[in-house]
C-alpha cells in the first residue's frame, strides 16, 4: 500500500489526508527530479557522442518530471478489495492506488502515484456497478488551481449504493477553457479507454462527431503506446499529423503535460513539401484530379518509362582480356528487376552488380577465381556505368512531375486509359515553365512529387502515426501518410460530416484502403462530452443534408448550455454579443466567413476589444479569438459567436461543402453559442 511521506492528519478529516498525500507526492516528485539532476556522467561514457546522447536523455527525463503547479498530480484513487494479481482465496488485504499523470515513488521506491496508463489504473476508467473489477472504492478529486478542494466516492462493490452520475466528472468536462487544449486523463470514458489502450499492431479509425473527444483519444493513445512500447517506438518514432499550424499549436501541450516529449507534429504539407517551395494553388477541379488515386498509376508509368531495353552487348576490358555480356542476357536481368516491382532507384543500383556478376561467371568458367572486390570493380567499370545510364537512367521526381504537367504528349502517353482528354487538360499548366525552381508548385503538386519520390526511393516508415481531421485528405494525401507508417500502425481521426474539401472522404473503408491499412478497425464515438445539448441539436439539423445515415452526436451533459439565435442590423450587434459572452469565465471565439473577418476585425478594434488569431494563446486579459471559418476545424471555445451562417455557406465552392463548413462552425462551443445574422438563415437550419 502506498504511504504518504508527510504526517497523516486525523482520521476524521479525509480531505486533509488527501491534501497531505498530495503534498507528499509533490515532495517525492521533486526528489526524483533532483536525483536525475545530480547524475554525474563523466566516467560512464566512452566518447563524446555517447555523452551527448546520454545528456539529452537526462535532460528529457528532467523535463518529464516537471511538477506543473496548476495541474493535479493525481486525480483519482482506487481501493481494491484484494491486492491486484493476488490469490483472492488467501484473503489478501486490498491495496490503495492514487491515479495520476505520471508515476511517482518515495525514497524507498514505493509508489505514491500510479501512471494512468498502468494496467492497475484501468479500472478507474472501466469499473462500474455492474462490473466493479474488484474495486471497493473509486474516489475522484476536485481541484482549484492545483489544490484539492473536493472529493467524490463511489463504492462500486457495495450493492446497497445505487449508481450515480459523477458531479465532479461533469464539472471537469464543463470547466472553462483558457489557453491550448488540455489532456483528458481525469475524464476518459470507457468507450474512449478501449480505443486508447488498443494495441500497437493494429490501425484504428475513429469516427467521431463534434465534442466526442476523438482528438484527445488519439493523443492519449499515443501516450499509452509510448508507455507500453517505449523501446520499440523510441527506435521507430511517432508523429501527429494535423490539418494546419493553428491546430497543431492548439494541441501541442497535451503530450508534454503527460510527460511525453518525443512526439513530432506536422501537417501533410510539411511532410511532402520538404525542400520544395509551395507558392501556387489549384482550382477545385484540378486539385480533385491531382488528388485522385489514379494519378499514382500515371506516375508509376511515367517513372518506369525511362527504362530502355538494351540493344548492344556490354564489353568489359580487364587487363589483356575482354568479357562480353550479350544484350539478351542484360535484357533478361532488366525484365527480372521490373517484374520484382522494387523501387526504381534500388533496381538501378542493383543492375550494375547483376551485369558484373555475369562477367564473374564467365571469369570462373575460364579458370579464374574472382572475389567480391573484383565484382565491385567490374560494376564500376566505365562500360558498365555507361550501359546502366542508357538502360536505367536516373529520374528526378520534381522534373518528372513538371514534365507531366507541361508536356501534353508525355502526359497523354502515360495517362492513356486512365485520364480522358478533358481530365488531362484540367491538370495541365496553361503556361510553360522553365525549371523546377521557377515553377509555382501547389500543395497537390507537392503530393505528386512525393509519390514519384517514393517510386524512386522508399520513404522512411515510422512506428506509429496519428492522422487528425482525416476526412479532408485526398486519396493521394492518404497514400503520402500511409508511406510514413507502411511498416507501422496508425490512428485515424475524423468526422465524415465535417469534410470541407471538394475531395473529402466518402467512407472510412475507402480512406483506409488508400492509406494501405485495409485491415484497420473503424470505431464510432457518438457520446458528446464537449458540445451542449441545445447547440448540437441545432447543428444536427444539417446532418441529413451533409452526411445522410451518420449517427447524430448525443450530448451526455446535464447542462443544456446557452444557445441564442439573433437577427441583427450590423457588425455593432456582433460586437455586443462578444462583449456579453466575455463577461463569462473562459475563452470566446468569434467565427465568421473568411471574407467578413477584416470588417469584424475593424469593428472589434474600434470598440477597444483586443483579440487573437487562431493558434495564439489566450490570456486573462485577451480571451477573444477572431476565427476565419476555414480555420475553425478542431478548435474549441467556451463561448462562440457565429456571424452570418449563410455567408459561411456561400464562401465555399458548392453548397454541400458550405453546409459542412457551417456544421463545423456551429459546433465549436463548449458552453454557449450565439448565432447572429442579417441575411436569412440557410433553409437547411429550419426547425
Amino acid at each position: 500500500m502506498s504511504r504518504p511521506s508527510t504526517p497523516v492528519p486525523a482520521a476524521d478529516d479525509p480531505l486533509a489526508r488527501e491534501r497531505s498525500h498530495l503534498a507528499g507526492s509533490r515532495a517525492a516528485l521533486r526528489a526524483m527530479r533532483e536525483d536525475v539532476e545530480s547524475l554525474d556522467i563523466k566516467d560512464v561514457t566512452a566518447n563524446w557522442v555517447n555523452a551527448e546522447v546520454l545528456a539529452r536523455q537526462i535532460d528529457d527525463r528532467i523535463k518529464a518530471l516537471a511538477d506543473l503547479s496548476d495541474t493535479p498530480l493525481f486525480f483519482g484513487r482506487l481501493d481494491y478489495l484484494h491486492s491486484p494479481g493476488a490469490d483472492r482465496a488467501e484473503g489478501a488485504e486490498g491495496e490503495r492506488f492514487y491515479i495520476g499523470r505520471r508515476h511517482v515513488h518515495d525514497h524507498d521506491g514505493d509508489p505514491m502515484v500510479i501512471d494512468w496508463r498502468a494496467p492497475v489504473s484501468q479500472p478507474f476508467y472501466r469499473a462500474s456497478k455492474k462490473d466493479p473489477m474488484d474495486v471497493a472504492l473509486r474516489r475522484r478529486f476536485g481541484y482549484t488551481r492545483g489544490d484539492i478542494t473536493a472529493y467524490e466516492d463511489e463504492h462500486l462493490s457495495d450493492p446497497a449504493e445505487a449508481a450515480a452520475t459523477s458531479k465532479l466528472l461533469q464539472q471537469e468536462i464543463e470547466r472553462p477553457r483558457v489557453g491550448p487544449m488540455r489532456d483528458i486523463v481525469a475524464t476518459i470514458q470507457p468507450e474512449q479507454d478501449e480505443i486508447v489502450r488498443s494495441g500497437l499492431g493494429g490501425t484504428v479509425c475513429v469516427q467521431g462527431g463534434p465534442g466526442t473527444g476523438k482528438t484527445a483519444v488519439g493523443l492519449h493513445r499515443v501516450a499509452y503506446l509510448l508507455y507500453a512500447h517505449r523501446d520499440r517506438l523510441a527506435r521507430t518514432g511517432t508523429l501527429v499529423i494535423g490539418p494546419n499550424r493553428s491546430f497543431l499549436h492548439y494541441i501541442e501541450q497535451v503530450l508534454p503535460a503527460l510527460g511525453e516529449l518525443t512526439v513530432k507534429q506536422a501537417t501533410v504539407d510539411d511532410l511532402v513539401a520538404a525542400g520544395l517551395e509551395v507558392r501556387g494553388s489549384d482550382d477545385a477541379p484540378a486539385a480533385v484530379l491531382k488528388g485522385d488515386a489514379r494519378m499514382a498509376e500515371v506516375l508509376r508509368r511515367a517513372v518506369y518509362s525511362h527504362v530502355t531495353m538494351p540493344t548492344e552487348p556490354v564489353m568489359v576490358v580487364r587487363g589483356s582480356r575482354r568479357w562480353r555480356v550479350p544484350a539478351y542476357e542484360i535484357e533478361e536481368t532488366v525484365r527480372e528487376l521490373l517484374d520484382r516491382g522494387i523501387r526504381y532507384g534500388a533496381a538501378r543500383e542493383a543492375l550494375p552488380q547483376r551485369i558484373a556478376h555475369a562477367v564473374l561467371v564467365q571469369m570462373e568458367r575460364s579458370g579464374e577465381a574472382p572475389d567480391d572486390r573484383v565484382q565491385d570493380a567490374v560494376a564500376r567499370n566505365p562500360a558498365v556505368k555507361a550501359a546502366v545510364k542508357a538502360i536505367w537512367p536516373p529520374v528526378d521526381p520534381a522534373k518528372l512531375v513538371l514534365r507531366l504537367l507541361t508536356d501534353a504528349d508525355f502526359l497523354a502517353e502515360h495517362a492513356d486509359g486512365i485520364l480522358d482528354e478533358e481530365e488531362q487538360k484540367t491538370i495541365r499548366w496553361a503556361k510553360p515553365v522553365r525549371s523546377v525552381k521557377s515553377a509555382r508548385w501547389s500543395s497537390a503538386d507537392a503530393v505528386l512529387i512525393d509519390e514519384a519520390t517514393d517510386l524512386v526511393e522508399r520513404t522512411h516508415s515510422l512506428g506509429h502515426v496519428v492522422l487528425d481531421e482525416a476526412q479532408d485528405l485526398s486519396p493521394m494525401q492518404y497514400r503520402a501518410v500511409g508511406r510514413r507508417c507502411s511498416t507501422g500502425s496508425a490512428t485515424v481521426l475524423g468526422d465524415l460530416a465535417q469534410g470541407t474539401t471538394p475531395w473529402a472522404t466518402r467512407s472510412w473503408d475507402e480512406a483506409l484502403a488508400h492509406l494501405g491499412k485495409s485491415d484497420g478497425v473503424v470505431e464510432e464515438l457518438t457520446a458528446g462530452f464537449r458540445v451542449p445539448t441545445d447547440v448540437i441539436t441545432y447543428a444536427s439539423r444539417l446532418l441529413p443534408h451533409i452526411a445522410p445515415g451518420l449517427t447524430p452526436v448525443a450530448s451526455v451533459r446535464e447542462n443544456p448550455g446557452f444557445f441564442d439565435l439573433r437577427e441583427i442590423s450590423g457588425t455593432a450587434d456582433v460586437v455586443t454579443a462578444c462583449e456579453q459572452l466575455l463577461r463569462n469565465e473562459g475563452s470566446t471565439g468569434l467565427i465568421a466567413a473568411d471574407a467578413r473577418v477584416p470588417a469584424l476585425a475593424r469593428a472589434l478594434t474600434a470598440a477597444g476589444i483586443p483579440y487573437l488569431a487562431p493558434g495564439e494563446e489566450t490570456t486573462a486579459e485577451t480571451r477573444l479569438t477572431l476565427v476565419p471559418a476555414s480555420l475553425a476545424k478542431g478548435l474549441e471555445y467556451d463561448y462562440v459567436v457565429l456571424d452570418e451562417p449563410q455567408a459561411v455557406v456561400d464562401g465555399e465552392p458548392d453548397e454541400r461543402t458550405g453546409l459542412r463548413r457551417l456544421y463545423v462552425a456551429l459546433t465549436r462551443a463548449v458552453s454557449g453559442l450565439i448565432v447572429t445574422h442579417t441575411a436569412p438563415l440557410p433553409a437547411q437550419l429550419a426547425g
